[in-house]
């Protein structure tokens, strides 16, 4: 593992070349079209929408030269996935795979300024459902590996675009990949990461992210034989359930660092300044636990030096004139790269400390660990993104939301969120209502995608 500051020093150190900006091999105007298209496919779970959205997106890349061979979509359910491939010269290099997602989040018509599912385009943005969550990034690579393919490029490393089908939801689809393509180089993710432009539409940063805290959620469920409510018992399973969600509350887990956190608090700490940068640089530097503590007070800090638990839904009781028989808590835990899921849930027994409650973990949790900060990674990301904007950081970043990156890396695959959208924080509406892209981005963007993929597929 390199040494946290020789990551420091590749991130910031200058870009010495930058070829000169040369038309991208994918065309603007397919992009902008594909989007566009795109987004009008409900691919709501459950409304059988993506695999039609699929076969939308093979026809793009069958057009510009993509062999019927070299395009596979495969069904699941109701839903599906779609794998497009540019074959390398060199059949012992490892594939690059670039990936994203077709499904959408749902969204209700009524509460919108505009129908969701019907693209818009207005004061420059793009509106409407998955236009930032995930469709604008998979026309951008959509339209790069068409425009490549076209222009007859071929790489060293073979070149594999996959899209998954319900990420917003079971992530079955994202599964079956993952352990399809695990003996992959590396992922190329443009469902994270990204740039953040000021007020002014100026460039402020980049972030490249290497690592996702892993989700999971635990029920804590406590019973009693309950009773008329005139004769209280000391077993109350609302004043136990009570007496847990205060401690929940009160506990915090042990401060955790790892490469890419320090990395990423150091890179910050002089654009956060005050007393939180310092904080930010000591504990990136040092591991100090009071630093640690400074920063956890902080909501957009907290989930980046601890795992995090937190109550999210609660029932309890049967009738206002009985004693309870049961009471539960969901409690939804976002954990830090490489602690395991198992590992939580008895931290969380110890500090609720009682014998009677039962604790079940939901669903079927996947943790994974943080990539490591590879410096070819690096170096191609910022020389895309420095090509786009001379003299903006590249900062690595931990989310705590979960991609199709989580499967990946849990089976080994350095996996690396290099969205190519860059919109000011106030236009984010991912998952939120009237959702919108920029438009003047589009040709950088494919730009970017364009020198990234060229760069490590060689």
């Amino acid at each position: 593992m390199r040494k946290w500051w020789a990551v420091l020093t590749a991130l910031t150190a200058p870009v010495l070349f930058l070829p000169p900006a040369a038309q991208a091999a994918g065309d603007p105007a397919l992009a902008k079209e594909v989007l566009v298209r795109s987004i009008a496919f409900r691919t709501v779970e459950g409304e059988g929408q993506v695999p039609r959205l699929a076969a939308y997106y093979a026809s793009v890349l069958q057009r510009a030269g993509f062999a019927a061979g070299d395009v596979e979509i495969t069904p699941l359910g109701e839903t599906a996935s779609l794998a497009a491939t540019i074959r390398g010269s060199d059949p012992q290099l490892s594939p690059l795979l670039l990936i994203g997602h077709m499904d959408v989040v749902a969204a209700d018509p009524a509460d919108w300024a505009r129908d969701p599912f019907v693209p818009v385009e207005e004061d420059g943005y793009i509106f409407g459902r998955g236009a930032e969550d995930n469709k604008y990034d998979v026309a951008m690579m959509v339209a790069t590996l068409a425009g490549l393919r076209k222009s007859g490029w071929r790489p060293r490393r073979t070149v594999t675009l996959l899209l998954s089908g319900d990420e917003e939801s079971h992530m079955r689809t994202s599964r079956a990949l993952a352990e399809k393509y695990k003996h992959a180089e590396m992922l190329l993710n443009g469902d994270g990461g990204g740039g953040l432009l000021d007020e002014d539409g100026q460039a402020v940063l980049y972030q490249l992210q290497a690592g996702e805290k892993s989700y999971a959620d635990f029920e804590i469920a406590f019973t009693d034989a309950g009773g008329h409510s005139s004769a209280p018992t000391p077993g109350n399973p609302i004043y136990r359930l009570a007496r847990a969600i205060d401690r929940i509350a009160a506990y915090r887990f042990a401060p955790m660092r790892n490469e890419l956190t320090r990395a990423s608090l150091a890179l910050s700490a002089d654009r956060i300044g005050g007393a939180v940068g310092a904080a930010m640089r000591r504990y990136a530097e040092t591991g100090d636990p009071k630093a640690a503590d400074l920063l956890s007070d902080y909501p957009e800090f907290v989930g980046q030096v601890r795992t995090t638990c937190v109550a999210t839904m609660a029932q309890a009781g049967h009738a206002r004139n009985a004693l309870p028989q049961s009471a539960k808590v969901d409690v939804n835990c976002r954990i830090f790269p490489g602690i395991a899921v198992e590992v939580v849930k008895a931290e969380l027994t110890q500090a609720i400390d009682d014998p009677g409650a039962t604790i079940t973990t939901l669903d079927h949790p996947q943790a994974s660990d943080a990539s490591p900060l590879r410096e070819d990674v690096l170096k191609a990301v910022k020389a895309a993104v420095s090509a786009r904007y001379p003299h903006i950081p590249v900062i690595p970043s931990m989310s705590a939301g979960a991609t199709d990156s989580l499967y990946f890396r849990a089976l080994g695959v350095p996996s690396y969120g290099v969205s190519s959208l860059f919109q000011r924080g106030e236009d984010g509406f991912a998952h939120g209502l009237n959702e919108r892209v920029p438009v003047a981005g589009i040709p950088q963007a494919l730009d970017q995608w364009e020198r990234m993929v060229k760069a490590l597929a060689q």
